[in-house]
């Protein structure tokens, strides 16, 4: 269980030229930078079976001030936001945890790189590791990766 969900305010999915962005792109980025991922011995750090990465525009939403400072900066007063939460089982190691965070960053950062120029936009990315209370998979996606 690697799944990395993004909430993000519904501006984002305006066309690139109407200052949003492809969220398609930016969760086929992370998935590749997901799988790109090695831990110390040189092993995958994520089953690639395993990987999700799911975007859902918020049906609604409030950002900060409603614009008023971005008004008063000389911008639209729209703002943006995504919000990435990387969901993890336990048993990797905090240096495993730090490079998976950095690179996902950098990838978050490259792919909203022309909107921090130009607008006014919020990025979080987070990792959560926890025991479940419960925990039940089906899948038929495993099978396709542990072939030899």
């Amino acid at each position: 269980m690697p799944h990395l969900t993004i909430l993000y305010t519904p501006d984002l999915d305006h066309p690139v030229a109407e200052g949003g962005t492809d969220m398609q792109a930016l969760c086929t980025a992370l998935a590749d930078t997901m799988r790109a991922q090695r831990d110390e011995s040189g092993e995958p750090v994520f089953p690639t079976g395993g990987i999700r990465v799911l975007a859902y525009p918020a049906a609604h939403s409030a950002v900060a001030d409603g614009g008023a400072a971005g008004r008063a900066a000389g911008g639209t007063g729209e703002y943006s936001f995504a919000y990435l939460n990387l969901r993890l089982a336990k048993g990797r190691s905090a240096a495993v945890h730090e490079a998976a965070g950095n690179a996902l960053r950098a990838c978050a950062e490259a792919h909203f790189a022309p909107l921090l120029a130009t607008r006014h936009i919020g990025i979080t990315l987070q990792i959560d590791e926890g025991a479940e209370v419960y925990n039940a998979r089906l899948s038929s996606l495993h099978p396709l990766f542990s072939r030899g």
